[in-house]
């Protein structure tokens, strides 16, 4: 069988993991490694110039999570497919992986032995689940239809998640460009609709729900 050329572009927020998905990746033929990010913002934007073919990307990043990375690469790249990269095993978590758009859904004490093979599997255009994952798929639906995050819009999950890993208002309101006071109606709100009565659930709900990360 004649290999597959696949220019892969590689986001996870820790560098060792990197280097070592970079090791097996590249001893593959016709492979190469494109470019790197620690970030979910640096991914989108490396992504949308460099036009990867595919994105391997961990889901818990800071600055933006894997999960709204992956809905703007395939917005602004629909032909990039994107493998997600996980230590969590959950039914919801992989619907949401899928409802974003990603092709494949691989835990990380897998990836030794999936990830070539889930990346041969994009590259001919099927999905890939790790085997323990796909075992218990069968019985729903992905894409059902329901918004990720209890109905938070996308700015909302992002001040979530950047309130939630340690940034203050002002601090947020400087990172997005926005007035400190969109940035308090945005988190009044989102506690509003989670039901949530202090900063500190807000805190623990974004972790719970694979938003944000310490």
């Amino acid at each position: 069988m004649i290999p597959l050329k696949a220019r892969i572009f590689l986001a996870d927020d820790h560098e060792v993991v990197r280097r070592g998905l970079r090791a097996l990746l590249e001893s593959q033929p016709g492979w190469e490694i494109c470019g790197e990010a620690n970030d979910g913002r640096t991914a989108v934007q490396e992504v949308s110039s460099l036009k990867p073919d595919i994105v391997i990307m961990d889901i818990g990043m800071k600055a933006l999570n894997g999960l709204d990375a992956t809905r703007d690469v395939r917005r602004s790249l629909p032909q990039c497919k994107v493998l997600v990269l996980s230590m969590h095993e959950s039914d919801q978590l992989v619907r949401e992986v899928l409802a974003a758009g990603a092709s494949g859904y691989v835990l990380k004490s897998d990836a030794g032995r999936d990830l070539v093979a889930a990346i041969e599997a994009l590259l001919r255009g099927r999905q890939f689940f790790s085997a323990a994952t796909a075992a218990r798929r069968s019985g729903w639906t992905p894409r059902d239809g329901r918004r990720p995050a209890a109905g938070l819009t996308r700015r909302e999950r992002e001040i979530v998640q950047l309130l939630a890993e340690g940034m203050g208002n002002r601090a947020v309101a400087e990172h997005l460009k926005i007035s400190v006071k969109t940035v308090e109606t945005h988190r009044a709100r989102s506690m509003r609709k989670l039901k949530l009565k202090s900063f500190a659930e807000l805190v623990r709900y974004a972790i719970r729900n694979h938003i944000a990360q310490l």
